[in-house]
């Protein structure tokens, strides 16, 4: 396929979105609250137009059945307006980012370490019990001395968050452009992310986003071994066919829109027993000229039906 066939027009995106809002709107509502997997609102269906905490407002008037965390935002807000926010618009969350830079220089690590406690315990206090990081592919280190590094970091990062019962997961990236930008590899594919995550502490896991799995060459079975103690939260959108040496991060499709095996992927969540956020982050693919709101309900839409479709969901 492609980029000029992969795209979608403006007027086929908004008549898919009205086509089916009321229809996901009645099957998230019924998820937003007790336990299972939930859709999250991710900013890149909104394209930065809205902020937190109009955000969550948004999210939850679309119909999602959470929405991603912005730990910045939300702690200007204050534990009990966040917390009262989210208890009016029945929202969980899924997740939000590590504070800091720990996969940079010693200065970015330890800045990030000074304001980590109280971030935490105010992640833990508004029920946000999962965080974030994404890791270096490549680097300009030696993998075994990075490694080095990172282990110490993180195993000193997981003190801190173990004591707010807060697990945290590592994004692996899979595209070949990302893992060959700098001189030495670095960890890019599933098994070893989650290895690496196993060393470093029983509160790490993975973040498992279908374009790096499928990107790095994932398996279902991947995600079987890994199992729901490993896997921390779910980003979700397809891949067009292409060469590996063509593939760009911000070249996403909507879910169910491309080759990537949604059906295996969400049959093997249901099977670990995964019942979490699952936030659609189509990089690229929601127009620019496109509402926030247009761009959050085709984002639900496209999910449900994926998870639908392998039995994740009624």
């Amino acid at each position: 396929m492609s980029l000029l066939e992969g795209r979608i027009n403006r007027r086929g995106f908004v008549r898919s979105v009205a086509g089916c809002g009321a229809v996901a709107r009645l099957a998230n509502n019924a998820m937003g609250a007790g336990t299972g997997m939930f859709v999250a609102l991710n900013t890149s269906l909104t394209g930065g137009k809205v902020q937190w905490p109009e955000f969550a407002r948004l999210a939850a008037r679309v119909g999602y059945g959470g929405v991603d965390l912005n730990l910045g935002a939300a702690m200007k807000e204050g534990v009990d307006a966040t917390r009262a926010l989210l208890a009016d618009l029945k929202l969980r969350l899924s997740f939000c980012n590590l504070p800091g830079a720990p996969t940079r220089d010693e200065d970015a690590f330890r800045k990030g370490m000074d304001v980590l406690e109280d971030a935490a315990k105010f992640a833990s206090a508004v029920g946000c019990d999962r965080m974030m990081v994404v890791m270096p592919p490549s680097s300009q280190v030696p993998k075994d001395e990075l490694r080095k590094t990172l282990k110490d970091r993180f195993t000193a990062i997981g003190e801190i968050l173990d004591r707010q019962k807060i697990r945290l997961g590592f994004e692996f990236l899979g595209p070949l452009q990302l893992r060959t930008r700098a001189p030495h590899e670095f960890i890019w594919r599933m098994n070893e992310m989650v290895d690496f995550a196993k060393e470093c502490g029983p509160n790490f896991g993975v973040v498992l986003d279908s374009w790096h799995w499928h990107h790095s060459g994932g398996t279902v079975d991947d995600i079987v071994r890994a199992g729901k103690s490993r896997i921390v939260t779910i980003h979700v959108s397809d891949a067009a066919k292409m060469p590996p040496e063509d593939v760009r991060d911000n070249q996403r499709l909507m879910p169910g829109d491309g080759v990537i095996d949604l059906t295996g992927f969400f049959k093997a969540l249901r099977a670990i027993g995964y019942e979490d956020g699952v936030s659609p982050e189509p990089l690229g693919r929601v127009p620019k000229e496109m509402s926030a709101e247009e761009g959050a309900r085709l984002g639900l839409e496209t999910t449900l039906a994926v998870m639908r479709k392998a039995g994740a969901i009624a």
